[in-house]
C-alpha cells in the first residue's frame, strides 16, 4: 500500500461516516453516531487503504443489522436504546486483516 492510499483511506473513512451522521442529524434532529466511529474507520482506512473501506462498511453494517434485529426481536431490546457501531467496525477491520485480499477481489473484481 502506498502513502496516498493510506491518506485517502483515512480521509474517506472519516468523511463517509461524518457525512452519514450529519445527514441523520439533519433528518432526525438527534445524534445517530459518535465521533469515535469516524476516527476508528479513519484509522482502519489508513491501515488498509481506501480500497478496503467498502468491504469494512458492508461487513460492519450487515453484521450490526443482523445482531440489532436479533436483539430487538428475541431479547426485547428497545429501539430507542442505541447500539454501539464501533465493535462492528472493529470486526470488519479484523476480517479485512485476515481476508482483505479476497474481499478486495470480490468487491473490485481485480
Amino acid at each position: 500500500m502506498t502513502l496516498p492510499d493510506a491518506a485517502l483511506g483515512a480521509f474517506f473513512g472519516y468523511f463517509s461516516l461524518w457525512a452519514v451522521a450529519r445527514l441523520y442529524r439533519l433528518v432526525r434532529k438527534v445524534e445517530g453516531m459518535a465521533e469515535g466511529d469516524f476516527k476508528l474507520l479513519s484509522g482502519l482506512g489508513a491501515l488498509f487503504g481506501w480500497q478496503s473501506l467498502p468491504a469494512i462498511i458492508l461487513l460492519s453494517s450487515a453484521v450490526g443489522a443482523v445482531v440489532g434485529i436479533y436483539m430487538i426481536v428475541a431479547k426485547g431490546h428497545k429501539r430507542s436504546v442505541p447500539i454501539p457501531f464501533g465493535p462492528y467496525l472493529a470486526g470488519g477491520g479484523i476480517a479485512t486483516l485476515f481476508f482483505g485480499a479476497s474481499l478486495a477481489r470480490l468487491w473490485f473484481g481485480a
